[in-house]
């Protein structure tokens, strides 16, 4: 019996083919990766980071997103072996652990001897996906952000990442965060309630490609919280992204959230798989 043949290696533009056939097993699942691929198109200046690609008998069968945020890509259990040593020989930090359960848990494992404990495990994210509209009449105020609004947006986006990931996104990096923001209105990626001033809903496309998008940062002001704002809201969201943006939306949610996910389900969300993050 002829013994398979498994290498490691950074991939590069010219991996470019093989590594699309690759995503396009499960476009939904995988379209982070796939944004980042095509926005950088695998150049190291703008990748902030590396796709590792595994290989059996000269084949890419799993690959691995390897910047601020770790993503395994069709990762067979072998591969989340190759990755994990590779990460822990890179001596490298990243701020999560993301994607499918059923790769990132066996990978936390490897991993959570030398990076853990995680400052917060999510283990239990249902993955749920949108191919037409609601049938939730959308509220008609939702619209893109405009240029001139970012001073009135930004705060209400610091809120929503603190209350949901537990860190000041300004920490440290405070030039960071407000071009991450201010790059998603200049692309029109978001989507807001203004009323005397206030932002009273908010969401946002994190990364999209021809076949699907994915929303985040669904917020609505603490306030106002309870009074079935998010479900019309976010229907308004999805038709106008369906209509300028992809076809197909995608978001991941908490568990233990369970008002956004009522939200999400009465608008038409329905989980098609279970993803995990470990947050570091």
């Amino acid at each position: 019996m002829l013994k398979t043949t498994t290498h490691l290696r950074a991939l590069t533009p010219q991996d470019l083919p093989e590594l699309h056939e690759l995503l396009d097993r499960d476009p939904w699942v995988n379209l982070f990766v796939r944004n980042r691929v095509d926005s950088t198109k695998l150049q190291s200046r703008w990748l902030g980071g590396r796709v590792w690609g595994y290989f059996e008998d000269g084949v890419l069968v799993s690959a691995c997103h390897a910047g601020a945020n770790v993503v395994p890509v069709q990762a067979t259990p072998r591969a989340l072996e190759v990755f994990a040593e590779q990460l822990l020989a890179d001596n490298v930090r990243p701020s999560s652990v993301v994607g499918p359960r059923d790769s990132v848990l066996p990978m936390w494992k490897l991993l959570e001897p030398r990076w853990g404990p995680a400052r917060s495990p999510r283990l239990d994210q249902p993955f749920m996906v949108m191919e037409r509209d609601s049938r939730v009449t959308p509220d008609p105020r939702v619209r893109p952000v405009l240029i001139d609004e970012f001073d009135t947006v930004y705060p209400a986006c610091v809120a929503m990442f603190t209350e949901e990931v537990g860190v000041d996104p300004e920490a440290g990096n405070r030039s960071g965060y407000r071009a991450r923001v201010a790059q998603l209105i200049a692309q029109g990626w978001a989507f807001v309630i203004i009323e005397d001033g206030e932002v009273v809903f908010k969401a946002e496309v994190g990364a999209a490609t021809r076949d699907a998008c994915q929303i985040q940062g669904v917020y609505v002001h603490p306030d106002l919280r309870g009074r079935g704002i998010a479900g019309p809201a976010l229907a308004g969201v999805v038709r106008q992204v369906r209509a300028s943006i992809a076809p197909v939306v995608t978001l991941y949610v908490n568990d233990h959230n369970t008002a956004a996910r009522r939200a999400y389900e009465r608008i038409g969300f329905v989980q098609t798989t279970t993803f995990a993050s470990i947050l570091l």
